[in-house]
């Protein structure tokens, strides 16, 4: 009777407003707005982090896509240049590849300014320009070589510390020991500026070039090539491998001390630094089967060794989440067990596999461990036409960047971090489109 008693007064309505009841709901609130309070500050502090990279990349690279230009007045004197009349084509190629074109841009600056006498003068005013004019004029007069003789006015590209100057990152109130650019150099310049010979376009050098120990001259086409033929080659390998790999172990393999063996292998290999598979691509790619350095291929088939074990992961993992329904539905229907596979488990499991896929390639794009083992980190100045070229990567590239003294190359450092992060973007976004085409089928 009083254990009855006991029961009904504390399921009674009154159980909850004495006081220890009152004491530990207050707590359990309490307790759940400090959890929920973390938790938003953690997603504050994520997003506030993650605003200042962005932010700061930017701020910094979004100058890296302009160029600063100097329109000068060339006489294209044809007693230095030679004389192209009654020469075969070949003759006036080699002729006009072999002009001194610094030259004519010399000439073109006394001419402007008359004061600079002195060697040293003339050599301060030879470095207002960049060394990739000359390639400019000659670019020129291949394209029209009837313009020989005459004086025209081009804009030919500023030198590094000029473009710094013109944007501001060079302050003219330093004292002239603290800055590469002399005093009478930003006398020349204002007087440049004044006249309106001075212009800042957009850098389409940046994105149709190679690279270059110029800051003004150097691009990223070549590394994005070689980022595209390396990805290429890693999907190419790592994809098929690796989805075949996972619809065998999930599907077909039977359970016994191998197959368990092999998937505790996959799993370890996941968290392996990627410098290994740099050594593993050294040792059996380049010493063993002596494939070219510094080549696309080698470099995807590294990655693709580097990204298998997360496909497969996710592979299995998609593949295992379609229900047991459809094989049994399929198998009722007289489906092998190839054709329930590969005509109803494989489709649905599609959206799944490419997410994994996503990460894997991810992940590939932005390592550039396993790239410098294999020689990708050399300095490669041509575009690559192939798998087997040399050539360079795009994290390769702002790493060499990143590591150069010049202070040029800051800037086009973060503009290659934005155009990385713009073809990570076109690349994953590639992919969600194709997952959510299969979700769609389905």
């Amino acid at each position: 009777m009083n254990e009855t008693a006991s029961a009904e007064n504390i399921q009674g309505p009154t159980a909850w407003q004495n006081p220890t009841m009152r004491n530990r709901v207050a707590r359990r609130y309490r307790k759940e707005k400090i959890f929920k309070a973390l938790g938003i500050a953690g997603l504050a502090s994520a997003t506030l982090a993650l605003a200042i990279l962005i932010g700061s990349i930017l701020y910094i690279g979004l100058s890296g896509f302009s160029t600063t230009s100097i329109r000068l007045d060339i006489t294209l004197d044809s007693q230095i240049i030679g004389d192209l009349s009654n020469r075969t084509e070949a003759e006036r190629t080699t002729l006009l590849q072999q002009a001194n074109y610094n030259t004519l841009i010399r000439d073109s600056l006394r001419a402007k300014f008359p004061d600079a006498q002195s060697r040293r003068d003339i050599f301060s005013l030879m470095r207002l320009i960049s060394n990739g004019a000359r390639d400019e004029i000659r670019q020129l007069l291949m394209d029209k070589p009837s313009l020989i003789g005459e004086t025209i006015s081009i804009d030919l590209p500023a030198s590094s510390n000029v473009d710094m100057f013109i944007k501001g990152q060079i302050s003219r109130d330093v004292p002239q020991s603290d800055r590469k650019i002399s005093d009478q150099q930003i006398a020349w310049i204002d007087q440049l500026d004044a006249e309106e010979r001075i212009s800042t376009n957009f850098n389409w050098r940046l994105l149709s070039s190679g690279d270059s120990r110029e800051p003004e001259l150097a691009g990223v086409w070549g590394a994005v090539v070689g980022s595209f033929y390396t990805l290429m080659v890693c999907f190419l390998v790592a994809f098929p491998v690796g989805v075949a790999s996972a619809i065998y172990l999930e599907e077909f393999a039977p359970q016994n001390r191998w197959t368990d063996l092999i998937e505790v292998n996959i799993n370890n290999l996941a968290a392996v630094p990627s410098i290994v598979f740099g050594l593993l691509g050294l040792a059996i790619f380049l010493n063993v089967f002596n494939m070219p350095r510094s080549a696309p291929m080698v470099g995807g088939l590294t990655l693709a060794l580097m990204t298998l074990p997360t496909i497969i992961i996710a592979s299995r993992a998609a593949i295992k989440a379609v229900p047991p329904s459809i094989r049994d539905a399929a198998t009722g229907l007289g489906a092998s067990p190839v054709q329930t596979v590969f005509h109803h488990v494989l489709p649905l499991s599609m959206p799944g596999i490419l997410t994994g896929t996503i990460i894997g390639m991810a992940q590939a794009l932005g390592e550039t461990a396993p790239l410098l083992m294999i020689g990708m980190v050399a300095f490669i100045v041509d575009i690559p036409q192939g798998v087997t070229d040399a050539a360079t990567a795009l994290p390769v590239q702002i790493f060499l960047w990143a590591d150069s003294p010049e202070r040029g190359f800051l800037e086009k450092t973060s503009a290659a971090i934005i155009v990385l992060l713009g073809f990570l973007v076109i690349m994953n976004g590639l992919a969600i489109w194709l997952r959510q085409k299969f979700e769609k089928r389905w």
